[in-house]
């Protein structure tokens, strides 16, 4: 296992989600791009879920109508905000529920959902050890955890040019892949891919960052004003931002006895 990373401040990772619900959507390409990519991934995937519980949703969307139309959806986020941000969109549809609460202590009863999905939130969760447990605690027996999250190369043209307590730093999928074992998941598999987006200038990146809800909410972060030093070294940071996306998924099996052979682990890097 890694060494731990910074802590994360919740009340300022919510205040941030707060302030940027209005503007989420118009700056959330790349969550919208990954999670679009999560759904592919479900053609290869047997499962007929009949709740599905959206961690980390951010604005709900229906995601899953076409794919799963008896299924029940519970919308899960930590900001009350975005989660009122898209209601009005989708109050026709009737089997959707929306929660406001944290990855780490979900407010449902055990085996309450048959799929377990979440894109883009586990980064902004202090312990996703902590989650994974809750994620498997929720799950009927035979449900799956599908996710994705943000690798140690995210950021990187950033943290050169800001320095590094300036970015959040994020964990390796071999780590996510071990926390999803000791949270009681069988057969994880996990694998990444690196996806560049392109900006007009560095300030263009900031911007979106921020109007996405991703500033930084370290513990250890700065709290004084940064000055024209900074200002000059992120613009030197240049146009291009990389993101190292990890999706991971993996199955609550039945109990296993001591005599029975132990979770096989998969882990693929994708070209």
């Amino acid at each position: 296992m890694s060494e731990p990373f910074p802590a994360i401040e919740r009340r300022a990772a919510r205040r941030n989600f707060e302030r940027a619900a209005r503007t989420y959507g118009g700056a959330a390409r790349l969550e919208a791009e990954v999670g679009a990519r999560m759904l592919e991934r479900l053609d290869y995937v047997k499962i007929a879920p009949r709740r599905i519980l959206d961690a980390g949703s951010g604005p709900p969307q229906r995601l899953f109508g076409k794919r799963y139309p008896k299924a029940e959806v519970v919308a899960l986020d930590f900001s009350i905000e975005m989660l009122r941000a898209g209601r009005g969109r989708f109050e026709f549809f009737r089997k959707r529920l929306s929660i406001c609460g944290d990855l780490e202590r979900l407010p449902l009863a055990p085996g309450a959902a048959d799929l377990v999905w979440s894109n883009m939130a586990l980064h902004w969760v202090g312990e996703p050890l902590a989650a994974f447990r809750e994620f498997e605690r929720v799950l009927a027996p035979g449900g799956l955890v599908m996710f994705s999250t943000l690798g140690p190369d995210t950021l990187k043209e950033l943290r050169a040019a800001a320095g590094p307590a300036r970015v959040h730093a994020f964990l390796d999928m071999h780590d996510l892949g071990d926390m999803l074992v000791a949270a009681g998941f069988s057969a994880p598999v996990m694998d990444m891919e690196v996806l560049t987006l392109k900006y007009a200038n560095a300030a263009q990146l900031v911007q979106d960052l921020r109007a996405s809800g991703q500033a930084n909410a370290r513990l250890d972060r700065a709290r004084g004003l940064s000055g024209k030093s900074f200002r000059t070294r992120v613009l030197a940071g240049g146009p291009s931002a990389s993101f190292e996306v990890v999706y991971g998924h993996a199955w609550k099996g039945a109990a296993r006895s001591e005599s029975e052979p132990k979770t096989i682990r998969v882990f693929r890097r994708l070209p």
